[in-house]
């Protein structure tokens, strides 16, 4: 507990102090700021993260040749991936670490943010909690953040998920009726995390829910530059697979 008190929690509530007063004397003001500053911070260990997560979906296929050759020998399928990573240079661990850095971040700031709410003083002043329509120490009265931070959320699982040949898909359909654990996992994956960050944004102060949108927002402009629109190009198929006919038999 010392540890992260000294390293993360008394460090993020000082910037946090410093923003609000020495420039911006708004809470919201501040706490996007400090949301920039910790993300920047992290783009060493980010950005490395996400080329390793990129090689990994361009390895899929050279994956999937290893799965029909080795069948059921768990073994030598191991073997033949782990020999397969380190002919292409991708460590399948090295995306681990940030996601892990920013949960406990996020589980600093919830205790920073509940420190500020608590006390409501700074120095013996009041804190201006106001920003926009949002009372940032109570929840959103209007919903709107929660569901702003659910469909961030969404966006950005979107673009991590790989972009797929919709014919070469339907042929694959045919041979393999069955999905392998892992994609049957990253598929729920896929809706888990916009709901439970729904879930968490309806639950705590807005300012909470105020940082982890612009964390997710400054997530996708990362995910973009790697992925471009990756997954969202999926969506867009499918769009306009179901408007297509409609716009033809009205046209």
């Amino acid at each position: 507990m010392e540890i992260f008190n000294t390293f993360l929690y008394n460090p993020l509530l000082w910037s946090l102090v410093t923003l609000y007063n020495a420039l911006f004397h708004n809470f919201g003001l501040a706490i996007l700021a400090l949301t920039l500053l910790i993300r920047v911070a992290l783009i060493p260990l980010s950005m490395p993260s996400l080329k390793t997560a990129k090689k990994m979906q361009d390895l899929k296929p050279h994956l999937d040749k290893l799965k029909e050759k080795h069948g059921s020998d768990k073994q030598k399928l191991a073997q033949a991936q782990m020999d397969l990573y380190k002919e292409h240079g991708v460590n399948p661990m090295a995306g681990c670490l940030p996601q892990i850095l920013q949960i406990v971040v996020l589980i600093a700031m919830y205790n920073v943010f509940m420190n500020f709410i608590n006390n409501g003083k700074i120095d013996g002043q009041a804190i201006n909690m106001g920003f926009l329509w949002l009372d940032l120490a109570k929840k959103d009265p209007y919903y709107i953040l929660p569901v702003v931070a659910g469909l961030s959320q969404l966006m950005l699982s979107l673009m991590m998920s790989p972009v797929t040949n919709t014919s070469a898909v339907a042929k694959v359909e045919d041979k393999k009726k069955e999905q392998d654990a892992t994609e049957s996992m990253q598929k729920q994956m896929l809706f888990m995390m916009p709901l439970m960050t729904v879930v968490i944004s309806l639950n705590f102060p807005s300012g909470l829910a105020l940082y982890w949108v612009a964390t997710t927002v400054f997530s996708i402009a990362q995910q973009y530059k790697v992925y471009k629109w990756g997954g969202l190009l999926n969506l867009a198929d499918k769009a306009r697979g179901i408007i297509s006919p409609y716009v033809s038999k009205h046209s």
